[in-house]
This record gives structure tokens, C-alpha cells and sequence, in this order.
């Protein structure tokens, strides 16, 4: 359906292909990987003809409809959630525009001159409406809102007020409603509670046309794609199976490839230091110029490309009290919204609670009134003994200073340290080299949630509340995170949408619930198999 033939492209001294190749088949679902920077998106845009290769071509079979959901929706005001998604729907959507049109056009006593044209018209419209199943297309768009986690009463309230990342629900609304045989999908999890995140999952199994799509969720990705493609150092190399079986390949044939290069280096030491010790000698001069020769001819092997993962020794949490935090006849309201009637809630040392519920429930209100963000009404909310606390939420990057670089964020941060701590620790959150000299307000959501992550784990706080510290932070630094805060020894409670960081950190669970809290014993783990669910609210 798709195809990339021989394409190279360059913006300006950075490299993204090199006479890549690739195809993207009916009915494959495909995961596009690979290094910030690699291309990934660029790659979209070419698709979509809003960027042309140096050389080669991309092309599309003859008839193939593309819907492509990116990061930037643009602005959305001046109609209801609902239209705005109907806008999207492809062809059916501009029939349905001339449907109304046509309506219109019978209805208006100016125009009974042409009511005979009109009624003609009109019948053909509605016949081509209905067999695009134009009928039932409020309601699949409705259903598909009320998946994406969008109440009943916001779909027909302006689209306009709505939040950046609710708009953004919206376009990824409109492309699902589209139905096109090919769907580009660029991070579509990124503003997505687990609920959604694992309704849009099962769509994409369902859907039968064919998927390329980026995302920093590794169990989505295993679960929906069925071939990974990477894009590293400007090619395009395909693996068959999902993300975890692309890990395992990947990590064979680097070691493979690997393996070959040691022979070979270890075969040219020995070639060269016999060239070396007999070239002066004329009794061996033929045997030199033959093994001289044969070097010439020989094919090098490169080593396999280092994915560098830092890692980081973050110095321990100084111990704090047993009980850490205490919640006693808790009672919050937002106007006539009740969260909280009488919670009482005991977090204590060592305990990783991640807490779930659906939207609405309560979750990072809990977490803002441990961090003293946010007073219940009544009741009382007590930090214990010696607890130091490292609070992160989304707004926690504004208080970035946007005219600092990286380096001098850190710097000014922990003026006691060494360069050298100081660039690994750089390093280990997605800024080597001269990434730190970029100013704070030219960074990304991502890469601003990376540098306040460092600020915060780099002198370690014992009690960590984290409200979804993995929005936006690519694969490799949430790894990176993961393993750093596996050894961390002080106490986590955090909300996420990554089953992955759920699964991995996670020692309780405390579903908020409308009958109240429901601790549970154990991890995401234990939770999924004693509820038989991934996430409060599925069934």
C-alpha cells in the first residue's frame, strides 16, 4: 500500500536516511522505532506529501486513503466536540455536507425553480449517504468519544474549551471515525488515561487496514503491532513480531554482528603484523604483496551501533519516620462534586502504592493533598518524622526558569557538583553532549518533564509523589527511570498509565472507587489477576 524505495534525506548537517526501503502492507500493523531525532516524524510527513526525499520516492497504491494524527491539531473553536470529530470522517463527511446544503436548498421558496434539479439531486445524495453508512455515524462517532473517556455532556459543549490535551482526543476521534486504509498514528497515547489508552488498544486490533504508529508505551506496542520497523543511523531495517521479540532480535544480531567484527579485527592484526614484520624482506616479498592485496579486497565489518544507555548512581534516600503520611476522615468537594467522604489512608516506609480510578475519582487530588498542594475541607493530612518530599506533577515544569540553558538549570541547582556528575547526570536524562546547551524554553513537554525528573532524583527526596511522570519521556529514558527508581529505597505513591511502570514499581494498589478507597495487597501484578482487569471502570 505504502511504499519507500532508495529514499535519502537530509535537513541540513543531519543525516535521517540513506537510501532507506521499506513497505507498509494491507492488514500489517506496524511499530515505527528508533532514536530522538532518528526521523520518525519525518517519515509521516513524507507519507503525506508534506515532505519530499533528496532522492528515491514514497508511494502510495492508487486509491489508498491515509489518516494521519500528529502531535500539532492546530486550534479547534466554533463547533461541538461532535461536529468537529464528523469533520473528519472522510467521504461520508462531505456528503453529508451537501446533504445539508441540499436541504437547505428545498426548504428556501427562492430557489422553487430549481426544486425538480434539487429533488433529483437530493435523492442520489441521500442514497450515496446511506451506503456510506452515514446514518449510523453520530452514533460510532459518540461511541468512539465515549471511548477516548469523553463524558456525554462535553461532546456537544465547543470543542473550543477544551484542554490542549483533550483537543488533541479529538483529532485522534476524528481519524478513528475516518476509518482510512491506512492510519499514521504519532505518539496517539500520549494524553490518554489507562481506561482509554487500553479502549484504543483493542480498537486498533480490531481495525483492519493497515498501521504504522510511534509510541512510548512498550505494552501497547506489544499488544497491537505485529512488526516493528527501525529507523537508526538512516536505515530502515524491519523486524517480524512485536516489540519485545524486536528487543530480543535486535539484541541477537547486534551480538552476532558483533562477534563477526572481533573475528575479523583479530584475523587483520594477524594479516598486518605478518605484512608488517616481513615487508623489509625480499625472500617474502611476494607473500606481502598477496596479503597486502587481499586487505584491499576484504569487505569491513562495522560494529554494531551503541544504543548508549546511561545509567546513574543516585546517591540513597535518607531515612525517614515508619509512617509517612496519614490521611484521617478526609472530606473534598468541588462545588457539588464530591471526591472524598471520610478517607482515611496509612502510607508507610517502603511503600510503592500506585493509585487508580477513573477519571474524576480523585487521583492527583489525593496526591496534591499528601504534597500540601491542595487542603481537604475537613479531615486531616499529616507527613510524618523526617520525610523529605519530592513532588511531580505537569505543572512542576512551569517553574522552569525558560531563559536558562540545561546546564545551567543544573548547575545553579547543585553548584557542589562536579562537570563530570553533572554531564552524566545530563546524559542519563536524554541530554548528552550539546543538548545541554539548549535554552529550557525551547525544550519539549518530554524533555522538560526529563529535567525536572533530575532535579528532583539527584539529591533524593524518601517520599516521591508522582502524578504521571511518564507523559511524553521516550522508551529509553523511561527505562532508565524505571531502574533508577527500582533502587530507590525511600517511599512512592504515583498515579500512571503505563503498565509497564505500573507493573514494574508498584508493591499496593488503592483503587479510589465510588463506594471509597480499595487497598490491595501487592502490585499491579496481583491486582490485574484478582480483579480481572488492567484498569478501574473496563469489564
Amino acid at each position: 500500500m505504502i511504499r519507500f524505495d532508495n529514499v535519502s534525506l537530509q535537513h541540513g548537517q543531519q543525516i535521517l536516511f540513506i537510501e532507506a526501503s521499506a513497505a507498509l502492507h494491507k492488514g500489517e500493523k506496524v511499530g515505527l522505532v528508533g532514536p530522538n531525532g532518528s526521523g520518525k516524524s519525518t517519515l509521516f510527513r513524507c507519507v503525506v506529501k508534506e515532505e519530499t526525499p533528496d532522492e528515491g520516492q514514497v508511494s502510495i497504491d492508487r486509491g489508498v486513503s491515509i489518516g494521519y494524527f500528529r502531535q500539532d491539531v492546530g486550534e479547534m473553536s466554533g463547533m461541538s466536540v461532535i461536529d468537529a470529530v464528523l469533520e473528519g470522517a472522510g467521504p461520508v463527511a462531505e456528503v453529508a455536507s451537501e446533504l445539508k446544503r441540499l436541504e437547505a436548498a428545498l426548504a428556501d421558496p427562492e430557489q422553487a425553480d430549481a426544486l425538480d434539479q434539487n429533488v433529483e439531486r437530493f435523492g442520489e445524495v441521500q442514497a450515496r449517504f446511506d451506503e456510506l453508512g452515514g446514518y449510523a455515524l453520530d452514533g460510532r462517532a459518540r461511541e468512539i468519544l465515549a471511548g477516548l473517556g469523553f463524558r456525554e455532556s462535553v461532546v456537544d459543549g465547543d470543542v473550543g474549551a477544551l484542554s490542549g490535551g483533550w483537543k488533541m482526543r479529538v483529532a485522534l476521534a476524528r481519524i478513528l471515525l475516518m476509518q482510512p486504509d491506512a492510519m499514521l498514528l504519532d505518539e496517539p497515547t500520549n494524553h490518554l488515561d489507562l481506561e482509554s489508552l487500553i479502549w484504543l488498544e483493542n480498537f486498533l486490533k480490531r481495525y483492519e487496514g493497515a498501521l504504522l504508529m510511534t509510541s512510548h508505551d512498550r505494552e501497547f506496542l506489544n499488544r497491537v503491532c505485529n512488526r516493528v520497523l527501525e529507523i537508526d543511523g538512516g536505515e530502515l531495517t524491519s523486524y517480524s513480531g512485536n516489540y519485545e521479540y524486536y528487543v530480543a532480535q535486535r539484541a541477537q544480531a547486534d551480538a552476532q554482528q558483533q562477534a563477526t567484527f572481533e573475528r575479523q579485527q583479530a584475523m587483520l592484526k594477524k594479516e598486518l603484523a605478518f605484512i608488517e614484520r616481513f615487508k623489509a624482506r625480499a625472500s617474502h616479498a611476494a607473500q606481502v604483496q598477496s596479503r597486502v592485496k587481499k586487505l584491499e579486497k576484504i569487505d569491513r565489518v562495522e560494529p554494531p551501533r551503541r544504543h548508549e544507555k546511561v545509567n546513574f548512581d543516585f546517591k540513597p534516600a535518607p531515612r525517614s519516620g515508619e509512617d509517612v503520611a496519614k490521611l484521617v476522615g478526609v472530606n473534598k468537594a468541588y462545588g457539588d462534586l464530591t471526591i472524598y467522604a471520610g478517607l482515611d489512608f496509612l502510607l508507610r516506609r517502603q511503600e510503592r502504592w500506585a493509585v487508580m480510578g477513573i477519571n474524576g475519582a480523585g487521583k492527583s487530588t489525593l496526591l496534591k493533598m499528601i504534597a500540601g498542594e491542595s487542603r481537604p475541607d475537613s479531615g486531616t493530612v499529616t507527613v510524618g518524622a523526617s520525610v523529605k518530599l519530592g513532588y511531580f506533577a505537569q505543572h512542576a515544569m512551569d517553574v522552569l526558569d525558560g531563559q536558562k540553558t540545561v546546564w545551567n538549570t543544573l548547575v545553579d541547582a547543585f553548584p557542589r557538583s562536579s562537570e563530570g556528575t553533572l554531564r552524566t547526570l545530563a546524559g542519563c536524562f536524554g541530554f548528552p553532549k550539546d543538548e545541554v546547551d539548549k535554552l529550557v524554553r525551547v525544550l519539549s513537554g518530554g524533555e522538560k518533564a526529563r529535567l525536572v525528573m533530575a532535579l528532583m532524583l539527584f539529591d533524593p527526596p524518601n517520599l516521591l509523589v508522582l502524578d504521571e511522570p511518564t507523559n511524553h519521556i521516550d522508551l529509553a529514558t523511561k527505562e532508565m527511570l524505571i531502574d533508577a527508581l527500582k533502587g530507590f529505597s525511600g517511599t512512592m505513591i504515583f498515579v500512571s498509565h503505563d503498565r509497564h511502570f505500573l507493573s514494574e514499581l508498584s508493591n499496593r494498589v488503592l483503587e479510589l472507587t465510588a463506594d471509597g478507597p480499595v487497598p490491595y495487597g501487592g502490585g499491579y501484578v496481583e491486582y490485574v489477576q484478582r480483579t480481572g482487569r488492567e484498569a478501574p471502570g473496563l469489564h
